[in-house]
């Protein structure tokens, strides 16, 4: 009797697929952030809210966001999620492979503020170390990389946006 080993490999990735496919199924989505009792501001606080819209070409990376060189959370695609830190000036980055100017944003904090911090993600960053001619155009030594900045956003503007985001937490 012999046995047929030609298809094991294709049957094994298949049901790895398929395994894959219900393990994220089984995963929930966090809740919108609309609908997450968020307790008022400490006394003697303020809190920065992090958010990140994206769209279909944008990178799905989770880059650390960092509040003087701490980090604070973690930069979830669709995500929000808000820091209370003590009043004070602080130099908020997140982490980024493609390295830009005005990524970064230097805030000073008072008692009660409400700060938003939009995530956006370059998907036009291109690395052209590896062969590029570096005017933009592409060649084939190519990459993109995932590239991140820090936009400060109005709350009237942000506020939408951040109650649309599923929440990840304080």
């Amino acid at each position: 009797m012999s046995i047929d080993l030609t298809n094991l490999p294709r049957r094994a990735h298949a049901g790895a697929a398929i395994l894959l496919f219900a393990t994220a199924a089984c995963v929930e989505a966090p809740p919108p952030t609309a609908s997450v009792a968020i307790p008022p501001i400490p006394a003697g606080e303020a809190r920065v809210w992090f958010y990140r819209p994206i769209d279909a070409y944008d990178s799905m990376a989770t880059p650390y966001i960092r509040m003087n060189e701490a980090i604070v959370a973690v930069s979830m695609p669709e995500g929000a999620s808000y820091r209370d830190v003590p009043p004070g000036p602080y130099h908020i980055t997140v982490d980024s492979y493609g390295k830009d100017f005005n990524q970064d944003k230097n805030v000073q904090l008072a008692a009660g503020q409400e700060l938003y911090c939009k995530v956006v993600s370059l998907r036009a960053w291109v690395d052209t170390t590896s062969g590029g001619g570096g005017d933009g155009s592409s060649t084939a030594g190519d990459s993109g990389r995932n590239t991140f900045y820090v936009w400060l956003i109005p709350a009237e503007t942000a506020r939408g946006d951040v109650a649309r985001a599923a929440f990840y937490g304080s």
